[in-house]
This record gives C-alpha cells, structure tokens and sequence, in this order.
C-alpha cells in the first residue's frame, strides 16, 4: 500500500507548514489515520490521530494548540497543519493508517505507513 505523504521542507521558528497524506481510498476510507515523527537520533513518536470520520482528535502534548489534524474523506487524504513550528518539531513525519478504527498513540495499531518527510525548524 503506498500513502504519499508531502509538505515537509524547511521552515524558521515560528513558521509554519502543513503536511498532506494520500491514501489509496479502500485502505484508509474506513480508518483512523495518525501522524507520527522521529526526530534525529530518537525514536518515533505520536503526533495526532483522528478518527474515521474526522469527528474525534487526540494530540501529543507536546504538539497540543500548535498542531491541528484533519481529513478530507472525499479526497482520501489527512493533513496535518503545524503553526508555532519550533526547532525541537525537527524530524520526519510520517502518515500511517490506522487498524480498522484505531487513531491512538501506539504505533502497533497502525499497519500502513508512508515514506515519511522531512521538516526543519531552524532557530
């Protein structure tokens, strides 16, 4: 399965950037979608998830009031619109589809991901 994800570049703190994600429509119509990050030299981390429908979010408290997630059903694709970028947002984000309903925190619950892209926050 191939999600596309696009947006990532390089940005100044307190810019901002928004992510995309493509998803084929019978992979992820039906599904939660997250976005996770692995900054350089960590392990990957939660960012957002949302439901199926698009009605419930969750947030990485480190993102909380900087990050919103949402998706466009019709057009198959989730976004992630990150505003107050700071230097420590540096990573490559990755999409991931959700196991049937599941938006949550764990990444076992996600059995599709995307290449990933890279975001740069300079100081």
């Amino acid at each position: 399965v191939q999600l596309q994800a696009s947006g990532g570049g390089l940005v100044q703190s307190g810019g901002s950037l928004r992510l995309s994600c493509m998803c084929p429509r019978r992979t992820c119509s039906n599904n939660g979608m997250g976005w996770f990050r692995q900054p350089p030299g960590k392990e990957r981390e939660f960012v957002a998830g949302i439901s199926w429908r698009g009605g419930d979010t969750r947030y990485a408290d480190s993102v909380k009031g900087r990050f919103t997630i949402s998706r466009d059903n019709a057009k198959n694709t989730v976004y992630l619109q990150m505003d107050s970028l700071k230097p420590e947002d540096t990573a490559v984000y990755y999409c991931a589809v959700g196991r049937g309903a599941s938006y949550g925190d764990n990444p076992g619950s996600y059995n599709y991901w995307g290449q990933g892209t890279l975001v740069t926050v300079s100081s």
